[in-house]
């Protein structure tokens, strides 16, 4: 049972992490669409490549089993204000507004399944009183 949990938090993982990785990489790399979108949300372009390096940091510290739950929170915090950006320039509900909380989802789910200190945390049993 343990073995097929843990397998599944990786595989629920993957996804987000990997999006995560791929939208710090055009951070970095300053591509024209990722500038305009800075604009577009009110933010300066030039702190493109910091924002990228903060979500790569918060990528490492989410795999390294160690730092996850760390990672996880931090992760919380960056994509509430993604949400919030987004909610206030006007952006659509389902699909920009709320899509940093489907990556969150995600996110922890996967650590739920993957990390048993985090289960035996939230699923506390009621100690059984005679």
């Amino acid at each position: 049972m343990n073995k097929t949990l843990i397998w599944s938090g990786r595989v629920i993982t993957t996804l987000p992490v990997l999006f995560l990785l791929f939208d710090a990489t055009i951070k970095l790399l300053r591509i024209s669409p990722v500038l305009q979108s800075f604009v577009h949300l009110g933010y300066d372009p030039q702190i493109a490549v910091g924002i990228g390096i903060l979500e790569l940091i918060c990528v490492a510290l989410y795999l390294v089993p160690r730092t996850s739950f760390a990672g996880a929170i931090l992760f919380t915090g960056y994509l509430g204000g993604a949400v919030a950006t987004h909610l206030r320039i006007g952006d659509p509900l389902l699909t920009h507004v709320l899509f940093p909380t489907y990556v969150a989802a995600l996110l922890w789910g996967g650590l739920l399944l993957r990390d048993a200190r985090l289960r035996a945390l939230i699923f506390l049993k009621p100690s059984q009183a005679n």
